[in-house]
């Protein structure tokens, strides 16, 4: 089972994702966490990952493409996996496509979150996440804050706020690439007939579990 997240950064893909991880018993693979682990260790994928992110540029193929080919290829993807973050761009779709044919496998369902554009910013400077890679939960300190301020619920570590979530013209920038480049993936997978829609704005409080659940039940019904 394979299911993609798009949405616009601050739309709720990592939250969703980590939900439906739980529930399909199958991994979630966030480019993100990949790239921010390698910059925090500083390796050289690191290095020249923070150069692009910090201005809210994608990272290039050459480097995202074989980092997510390696990773579902690990053990834990064998029946199935969570794409958040991948593909970003209709190239990336289509070596997707190559690289899952090879293995006579495909993309069963692809989740689009759509949250209006002027709510996004304040979500995306609001949000924290927490330090611990195996937990990885996020919050809002404004619509969906920890108990303890700083902490997270589920793990007690630290909650911090992402280096690139904190400048707001790389965060415009972001969603200006996300328009341009990532838009279009949408129509890509409508046309295939796998695209679900799901508006979160108005659900926020639920924090992703209603459009985890809707996602359950499409993927039961196929």
């Amino acid at each position: 089972m394979i299911v993609i997240m798009l949405g616009a950064q601050g739309t709720g893909k990592g939250t969703v994702a980590g939900i439906l991880e739980n529930g399909l018993k199958i991994p979630q693979i966030s480019t993100g966490d990949i790239f921010r682990k390698n910059i925090k260790e500083k390796t050289s994928l690191g290095i020249l990952a923070e150069e692009y992110i910090s201005k809210g540029d994608l990272v290039p193929n050459e480097v995202t493409v074989p980092m997510v080919q390696n990773r579902i290829s690990l053990e834990d993807a064998n029946e199935g996996f969570i794409l958040d973050g991948f593909p970003r761009t209709i190239s990336q779709a289509e070596k997707l496509d190559e690289m899952l044919a090879k293995r006579n496998l495909k993309v069963d369902l692809v989740v689009n979150l759509i949250t209006p554009r002027e709510e996004i910013i304040t979500r995306i400077i609001d949000r924290r996440v927490c330090v611990n890679q195996k937990c990885k939960a996020t919050y809002n300190i404004t619509l969906h804050p920890s108990k303890i301020q700083g902490i997270c619920d589920k793990c007690g570590a630290e909650l911090i706020q992402r280096k690139d979530d904190m400048n707001e013209e790389s965060i415009k920038n972001r969603l200006e690439i996300y328009d341009k480049q990532t838009l279009p993936l949408v129509e890509y997978y409508e046309k295939k007939g796998i695209l679900q829609m799901e508006e979160v704005s108005k659900r926020i409080n639920r924090f992703g579990e209603d459009v985890a659940m809707s996602v359950i039940k499409s993927l039961k019904n196929k």
